[in-house]
C-alpha cells in the first residue's frame, strides 16, 4: 500500500509533464505491465484514465481562479489543441472551459487516490501449482501498447478476425502437448511487448510465428463462464490471491488457456508464472 501511494504522489508531482508509465511503476516497485494491471483491478479504471481525470480536475481549478488563458492551461495539462481540451473538458465536467471565465458553475472534483488495506474475498479459488519445462507455441501476434487501455480495445478484434478468417481452425489442427486449448499469451517482460493467439505445438509450420515459453513454475487457476468471468478470475488472482500467497510474479509471459471456446459457457484456465 505504501508503494502504491508513493506512485500516486509521483504522479501528482509530475502531473503537468509527459508521464512515463515505466517510471511510475518503478516507484511502486513492480514492472509496468503488472502495475497497470493491478491499478486497473483495484480502481476499476486504467492508469491513463486516472491521470486524465486528475488533469481535468486541476485544469478546472486554474480556470476558476482565472490564472491563465484556456490555450495555455490546455497545453500545460498535455492537450495539443484547444479543440481536444474543450472536448475532453466538456465530457468530464459537462461544460466548455470558457464558461468558467464568466459564470460560477458546479464542477466535478477528482481528488488524488489513496490506497488502504481492505478485507475482500472469502470465496474459494481453485488452483494448482505446477513446474513445467520450456514449451513451444505457434500462432499470430500483435503489438501490445504500453498503455493497457488501448490493448483492451484492440485485442478482441484480433480474436474476431482470427475466428472469421479461419486462423483459429488452422491453429487447432497444429495443437499438441500441454497446455491443451487456444492460448492468449501476453509477452511483456522484454522490450518487445506483444500478444499471441497460439497453441502449444511441436509441429512445423511456415504460416505461423513460433515462440518458446521458458521453464517455469505456474499457478494455474480454473474457471468456467463467459469472457467477463475470466476477467473477474484474473482480477481476484491479482488482488486477492497473489499478495498473500507467498509467491511473486516470475519474469515470464502469462497465459489464458481456452479449453472450451464458448462466449456464454467457456471453460478456461489462467496461468501466472510465479517464484
Amino acid at each position: 500500500m505504501q508503494r502504491l501511494n508513493q506512485s500516486i504522489e509521483y504522479i501528482e508531482q509530475h502531473i503537468t509533464e509527459e508521464l512515463d508509465y515505466e517510471k511510475v511503476a518503478e516507484v511502486a516497485g513492480c514492472p509496468s505491465y503488472y502495475f497497470q494491471q493491478m491499478f486497473l483491478y483495484m480502481t476499476d479504471m486504467t492508469l491513463r484514465e486516472y491521470i486524465r481525470r486528475r488533469r481535468l480536475s486541476l485544469a478546472a481549478v486554474e480556470l476558476q481562479r482565472d490564472t491563465g488563458r484556456v490555450i495555455d492551461i490546455a497545453v500545460k495539462y498535455g492537450y495539443e489543441s484547444p479543440t481536444a481540451f474543450t472536448r475532453a473538458f466538456k465530457s468530464f465536467h459537462g461544460i466548455v472551459p470558457s464558461v468558467l471565465k464568466t459564470e460560477n458553475v458546479p464542477l466535478r472534483a477528482y481528488p488524488p487516490l489513496q490506497f488502504h488495506v481492505s478485507v475482500n474475498g472469502g470465496l474459494p479459488l481453485k488452483f494448482r501449482v505446477e513446474e513445467k519445462t520450456a514449451f513451444r507455441i505457434v500462432g499470430i501476434s500483435c503489438p501490445l501498447d504500453r498503455d493497457l487501455s488501448r490493448n483492451f480495445e484492440e485485442i478482441p478484434s484480433v480474436w474476431d478476425n482470427a475466428l472469421t478468417d479461419g486462423t483459429l481452425d488452422k491453429l487447432g489442427s497444429l495443437m499438441s502437448g500441454r497446455p491443451q486449448g487456444l492460448l492468449g499469451v501476453g509477452v511483456h517482460h522484454t522490450e518487445d511487448w506483444k500478444y499471441l493467439i497460439a497453441v502449444c505445438s511441436d509441429k512445423k509450420s511456415n504460416e505461423f510465428e513460433e515462440y518458446y515459453i521458458p521453464a517455469c513454475k505456474w499457478a494455474i487457476f480454473e474457471g468456467r463462464g463467459s469472457n467477463r468471468s475470466l476477467q473477474e478470475l484474473e482480477k481476484r488472482v491479482i488482488t486477492e490471491w497473489l499478495p498473500t500467497s507467498g509467491y511473486i510474479y516470475a519474469n515470464t509471459p502469462d497465459i489464458e488457456v481456452y479449453i472450451k471456446v464458448d462466449p456464454q459457457d467457456a471453460i478456461y484456465e489462467y496461468w501466472i508464472p510465479v517464484l
